[in-house]
């Protein structure tokens, strides 16, 4: 049976706080958190479901939009049509990004802002994050493009950033030649 997850809005002042790491090993209430996330997302994803759910398409999730504050993010990526890739990771931390910065031509969006934002958001085209997977285990994980975005996206959440902090208020779109939209 599935149920849509209670995502909070961006009025909710648990969006603007920091996150506590995570000790493992986790609850099973946290592991449960965790899949229903990705039910959630993926559903969110596949045009039957998002319709007959009533969902916001989305491809990540991290915890304090659930208003837990736990370094928790989660990410289901949609690789090729209907195939998914399932990305968890526990107090993650960027370890190293590229100089090069690119943003989404289209803008971001975010399941906790119910509203259209206008602008580019800059990040860094390519990442390494650290951080554990839900057994406790040290993951590294390089990303890049749309999934780079995603995972800056989703950690910017762990530290009470939304996306429209990061947006240029006297600029806030790009020319080609200034950064690559992808």
């Amino acid at each position: 049976m599935f149920k849509p997850l209670k995502i909070l809005d961006e009025k909710n002042k648990i969006l603007r706080m920091h996150s506590k790491d995570v000790e493992f090993p986790l609850s099973e209430s946290d592991k449960k958190t965790i899949e229903n996330i990705i039910k959630h997302l993926t559903y969110s994803q596949i045009e039957k479901y998002e319709k007959q759910y009533n969902l916001r398409p989305g491809m990540g999730l991290a915890f304090p939009q659930l208003g837990m504050l736990k370094k928790i993010i989660v990410i289901v990526h949609e690789y090729e049509d209907g195939k998914f890739d399932n990305y968890v990771v526990i107090n993650p931390k960027i370890i190293s990004s590229s100089e090069e910065m690119v943003a989404l031509e289209t803008g971001e969006g975010c399941l906790s802002i119910n509203r259209e934002v206008e602008g580019h958001v800059p990040r860094h085209a390519r990442i390494t994050i650290s951080g554990f997977d839900v057994d406790g285990n040290p993951i590294k994980l390089r990303v890049r493009e749309e999934l780079a975005v995603a995972f800056q996206h989703e950690i910017d959440h762990l530290n009470g950033i939304l996306f429209y902090d990061r947006i240029n208020k006297d600029k806030p779109f790009f020319g080609e030649n200034e950064i690559r939209l992808i």
